[in-house]
């Protein structure tokens, strides 16, 4: 299945708008992770037009010595789902809640989550106008709403927001761990990419 995308002025257009965006935080001290144990500030990566976004926690080691979202085994087992749902991974639009790596890859904090999506996602949101937003984990879909959620009672459902939608399904780490939820993490997936397609 395939993601339909946009214009390649449109994609120059808002390559350059998301470069303006970044600019001012290359060395972001705005939250408490910005003095810890970051290496690079991981922005998020993929097709600047795409209609199906997805967002995760945050940076880990990887990410962090890289500075692109999901590298190692959760960013491997991301890029086989999704060729298992016949999407390459260039076709989407991927971040996280928040762009710096937590000490110790811990849970970001309400306050940092809510600082970076305001001063970035949100933007980033805005200027890429996808028609889904798919959460990966319980900390992307409350960083998002701004409240607390139980991630297996929310997945699968189509939530509005704005004029969007969000979609939310586990972390790839998570389904690592729990072999059991890989048809559901598929299935997820499938239904993100189908609403995406949908007029």
């Amino acid at each position: 299945m395939k993601i339909e995308n946009k214009s390649l002025l449109q994609e120059h257009h808002k390559t350059v708008l998301l470069q303006q965006l970044y600019a001012p935080y290359l060395k972001c001290i705005m939250c408490p992770l910005g003095g810890l144990e970051r290496k690079n500030v991981v922005f998020g990566e993929g097709n600047v037009d795409s209609l199906l976004f997805f967002i995760g926690e945050a940076p880990g080691k990887h990410e962090d010595a890289t500075g692109m979202p999901f590298q190692g085994r959760s960013g491997s087992f991301l890029e086989k789902a999704f060729e298992e749902t016949g999407i390459n991974r260039n076709d989407v639009f991927i971040t996280n809640i928040v762009k710096c790596r937590p000490p110790r890859n811990r849970k970001p904090s309400p306050l940092e989550m809510k600082t970076c999506k305001n001063l970035l996602l949100l933007h980033q949101i805005e200027i890429i106008k996808p028609k889904v937003l798919c959460t990966l984990g319980q900390a992307a879909l409350e960083g998002l709403l701004n409240r607390k959620v139980k991630i297996s009672e929310q997945r699968g459902i189509i939530l509005p927001y704005f004029d969007k939608k969000i979609i939310p399904t586990y972390h790839p780490a998570y389904v690592i761990r729990n072999q059991n939820l890989l048809e559901t993490f598929i299935k997820d997936i499938n239904l993100a990419i189908k609403t995406a397609n949908t007029p």
